[in-house]
This record gives C-alpha cells, sequence and structure tokens, in this order.
C-alpha cells in the first residue's frame, strides 16, 4: 500500500486491488477493513475504487506481528 500500488473499493464490503487486479482472499479484505486496518485514502463514490492506505491501527498491528515473527 504504501507503493500506491493499492486501490479499494468505496462499499460496505469493499475490495481490495494490487496493480488494478482483484485480491483472491476479499473475506480477508473485508475483514481487515471491519477492524479498521485498512482504509481508503479519500472519499469516493459507492462502487468507485480508490487508493488504500495502511491505517495508523494497522501498521501498529504489522509491527506486532513482525516483532513476533523476528
Amino acid at each position: 500500500m504504501a507503493g500506491g500500488h493499492a486501490e479499494i473499493s468505496c462499499s460496505c464490503e469493499p475490495d481490495l486491488f494490487i496493480d488494478g487486479l482483484s485480491c483472491c482472499d476479499q473475506s480477508t479484505v473485508h475483514r481487515l477493513a471491519r477492524l479498521g486496518l485498512i482504509a481508503p485514502a479519500q472519499p469516493g463514490k459507492c462502487g468507485e475504487r480508490v487508493p488504500a492506505l495502511l491505517t495508523e491501527a494497522g501498521s501498529r498491528a504489522l509491527d506486532e506481528v513482525l516483532a513476533v515473527a523476528a
């Protein structure tokens, strides 16, 4: 996401796209969005794709996972 290659659809069950391709595990994408770990970087119309971002909570969660894995 930091590289600007991720887009998220604006909806109650958002889909994630990397380099224009749909992420294969959309149920996980929906969960990440519901937990507030990923989000649209800007507002958009329903169904529109906008840049995706890793939220502050998502960044903290990722840091915790990486620390345990190290």
